[in-house]
């Protein structure tokens, strides 16, 4: 983006590619600037410690949140690298305090949703197919559409779709993508079963309601071997 201008009631945005080629214009009501979050880190006294940051303002840790040069020092959150969510920062507070208690702290930092409240919703957890390419892993996939399913239907909610990624050999869950209604509650099933290393059958095998937004859920995961049924 370079510029942007507003003229009788419209906004219109300037761009171009990294190459320094114009691009086409694009014009709207308004523009929503969200450049992103920064680190939490000023005014914590930081320097006084002699604990650094790095570009970004971010504090560095080791495999158990602590600050290396400051054992005793603990950084969770919007402090350290990761995603800036809540209940990424949570999980980080609750392994502190089991650490400190002198337990076994964890957090699975693939197992982090990432929820984005548009309309339709769209939720993440995991791997996307590009990562797994890249990686070299090899997997299968299996998508649904929401738009079979009857309480979709019944809410007048349709749009969208679930994609299960598995482990082309263990059937092992890799990553699954939602777009579409109540997204952000329907991940959490996803959450729960590659927290604990299950497979794409035992979604598909467990029992999901009717009539649900789940059930789309779970044919996506019957899809992972071509056994969706609800079309």
């Amino acid at each position: 983006v370079t510029g942007a201008k507003v003229e009788g009631g419209t906004v219109t945005v300037t761009m171009e590619s990294q190459a320094g080629e114009k691009l086409p214009d694009l014009k709207g009501d308004v523009v929503l600037v969200a450049v992103g979050r920064k680190a939490y880190t000023d005014g914590l006294g930081l320097e006084a410690l002699g604990i650094e940051r790095d570009k970004a303002g971010r504090v560095n840790v080791d495999e158990h949140l602590r600050i290396p040069k400051h054992p005793h020092i603990y950084a969770i959150g919007d402090c350290i690298v990761g995603p800036m969510l809540a209940h990424k920062a949570e999980e980080e507070g609750v392994a502190t305090m089991e650490l400190i208690a002198g337990k076994a702290g964890h957090v699975n930092y693939l197992t982090v949703p990432s929820i984005i409240y548009t309309w339709p919703e769209l939720a993440s957890v995991g791997y996307t197919e590009e990562q797994l390419k890249e990686k070299g892993t090899e997997y299968k996939a299996g998508k649904f559409p929401f738009t079979p399913n009857a309480r979709a239907k019944a809410l007048g909610m349709t749009e969208g779709f679930v994609k299960v990624l598995a482990d082309k050999k263990t059937d092992r869950v890799l990553g699954v993508h939602i777009v579409g209604p109540r997204a952000s509650e329907l991940i959490a099933e996803a959450v729960a079963v590659m927290e604990y290393g299950g497979s794409a059958e035992d979604i598909a095998r467990g029992f999901h309601a009717h009539p649900t937004l789940s059930e789309v859920v779970r044919e996506a995961a019957l899809a992972v071997d071509n056994l969706a049924r609800q079309m």
